[in-house]
This record gives structure tokens, C-alpha cells and sequence, in this order.
């Protein structure tokens, strides 16, 4: 039985269609992340299946039970839904264990579990306002998992942390994956964190739902130009090369390319397929490199874990199996 179940949901703001008919169900236990630009309607979404934002159209089912939305009950928001947003709410002053007393139902080594998979256990003595964002993020999201949820809905949980304090929430979303059964829905503008954490993806754009799928499907098959750029880099592929690698032609009157992740381009010279070119320009990534090559006039983008000096002359190989057609953005 599906735990959560979005039906044409519509909200207007003002004079902008924030969501426009969007449907979707998220199984019981199954991890959803939703993508889109900022403005795609993601956070408005997000806030209405919370019970925060009232909808203008289209229902909310939680075990095939309706959800009222603010307009329609006395206290919004839903006891088994949790919402941690971007701000890291917390009342200021209070104790750490003090916030966590108000708000806990569970027992004393349920508690404790929670406190310890969220990395706070150590701080409950410290005012909230003494805290790290980090540190705020994970109390408030311990908060939140103390009241005994079983939807919980993360609105950019990385966007206001730095990179230490990043890899510190993944590792306590990927310990609550281990030990909770949660049914969860993040809105992230990290495609790194959607694409590890996710079992389906949600593509947004302008309030609608333009495509789903698993990470692997919208990463390397997606459908739009849209979805392949908020889920990493890619690479439109010139219609000479195109036609080099016996790609079928596509009519010239659709607004539609043929694409490829740049670190399925592979630097070789023993294939059977392959381009010759020039290395224009190398950039230093950490873990690997991204190196341009001009080939007949055009630039190809290739990740690579060797370096290439500018000018180096190298060879080319794409599987047209990593290719793909796109729908590219008006």
C-alpha cells in the first residue's frame, strides 16, 4: 500500500502557478528527491504535503487517508509528517535537552538512539543558540524524529552548510536509512546528494512534473536538457561527430540533440570508433580532470583521471550506446 499519495495538486501565488497538477505516489519506506531551478515549485510542494501551505486544487493522502490542509483545521501541519526546512528552527536560548524533552514521544532507548544517529548526544547540555549550523541542523532534525514521524519531508538539508558539516548530515541520513523505516522526501539543488540518496527522482519545472525516474535512468537517459543539467555535466554532441559515430540523423526542425556524460568519453587510441583531436584546455578537479578537446572545429568536455598537457594531440572514443536524445531548453 503506498504510504503517501499526491493527487493534482494546483497552488497559486500571487499571479504565478506555483504547482500545476502534480501527482505522484511514494511507497512506504522509498526515499523521493525532487529536483527543478529555483522557482520550479518544489518548496510550495513540499510545504503543502507538510499541511503548512493550503492547495488550491488536488489532495494529500497518507494511508489512503485524506490530509486537511491549514485553512482546514484548527493546528496545521500533520502529527506522523515532519518538515525540517533550510533555516534550522530552533528556539533560541533553550538547552539542547530541553528542546529535545518538549518534543520527544518515544522511549528512553528509542531516544537515545535518535540522539546518538543524529550526532547530538554530546551537546544537549549547550544552548541552541551556541551552536554550529551544523550542529542547529542536526538537532532540529533530531527534534523533528523524536515526535515519532513517519513521513519525513528535508528541504535543502546542505544548503546552508559548509562542507565538513555536509558530509557529516549524509552520513546521518545514510545511518536513518539503516535504522528507520522512514518514508522521506528531499528537495536538493545537490544533484551529488540526489543522485547517492535517492531510490526515484522528481523533475520539476515552472510547477509541473516533467519526468521521474531511478537516479541511474535520469542521469544517463533523461529526456530533457532540463534534467541533464540539474544532474550534472553534460555534453551535446555536434552533429558532424554525430554522424561520425553513425548516430541517427535528427530532423533539423525538432528542437532536439543528441548528449552524453562527459566521463563516458574515454582518452584512447585502440578502439575501433574514434576521433582525433586537440587538447585546448585542462581543469583540475580534485579526483580528476576535465579536459576540452577540439575535434573538426567543435569542443568535446572529457573527464579524465590522467592529465593532458594543451596541445597534446589524443584519441577519442564514444560508445553511441552512451548517447542519448534530449529535448533541448527553449
Amino acid at each position: 500500500m503506498p504510504k503517501l499519495r499526491v493527487d493534482r495538486l494546483f497552488k497559486k501565488l500571487n499571479t504565478t502557478i506555483a504547482v500545476d497538477g502534480v501527482s505522484f505516489i511514494v511507497p512506504e519506506g522509498e526515499k523521493l528527491a525532487i529536483a527543478g531551478s529555483t522557482g520550479s515549485g518544489k518548496t510550495t510542494l513540499l510545504k503543502i504535503i507538510a499541511g503548512f501551505l493550503q492547495s488550491d486544487g488536488g489532495e494529500v493522502f497518507l494511508h489512503d487517508k485524506k490530509l486537511l490542509g491549514p485553512d482546514e483545521k484548527l493546528m496545521p501541519g500533520h502529527p506522523e509528517i515532519a518538515y525540517l526546512s533550510q533555516h534550522f528552527e530552533l528556539r533560541n536560548n533553550y538547552r539542547v535537552e530541553e528542546v529535545m524533552e518538549y518534543s520527544n514521544k518515544l522511549s528512553g532507548d528509542e531516544a537515545d538512539e535518535i540522539l546518538h544517529i543524529c550526532r547530538v548526544d554530546h551537546l544537549l547540555k549547550r544552548k541552541t543558540n551556541e551552536l554550529s549550523g551544523g550542529e542547529r541542523q542536526r538537532a532540529a532534525l533530531a527534534r523533528l524524529l523524536l515526535t515519532n514521524p513517519t513521513v519525513l519531508l528535508l528541504d535543502e538539508p546542505f544548503s546552508n552548510l559548509d562542507n565538513i558539516s555536509k558530509k557529516v548530515i549524509r552520513e546521518v541520513l545514510g545511518d536513518m536509512r539503516q535504522k528507520l523505516q522512514l518514508t522521506e522526501i528531499m528537495v536538493s539543488h545537490d544533484p551529488e546528494e540526489i543522485l547517492a540518496w535517492a531510490d526515484q527522482i522528481l523533475i520539476m519545472k515552472n510547477g509541473k512534473l516533467i519526468e521521474q525516474g531511478t537516479p541511474e535512468q535520469l542521469y544517463r537517459y533523461p529526456l530533457f536538457e532540463y534534467t541533464a543539467s540539474l544532474l550534472g555535466r553534460y555534453q551535446v554532441i555536434p552533429e558532424n561527430i554525430a554522424s561520425h559515430l553513425g548516430l541517427s540523423p535528427i530532423d533539423p526542425t525538432q528542437n532536439v540533440k543528441w548528449m552524453i556524460r562527459p566521463e563516458k568519453i574515454k582518452l584512447s587510441s585502440s578502439q575501433i570508433i574514434s576521433l582525433t583531436g586537440k587538447v585546448i584546455s585542462r581543469h583540475f578537479f580534485g579526483l580528476h580532470f576535465i579536459i576540452v578537446v577540439r575535434v573538426n572545429d567543435e569542443l568535446l568536455s572529457v573527464f579524465s583521471v590522467d592529465d593532458f598537457n594543451t596541445g597534446t594531440i589524443v584519441e577519442i572514443y564514444i560508445d553511441p550506446a552512451d548517447c542519448c536524445r534530449i529535448r533541448m531548453n527553449n
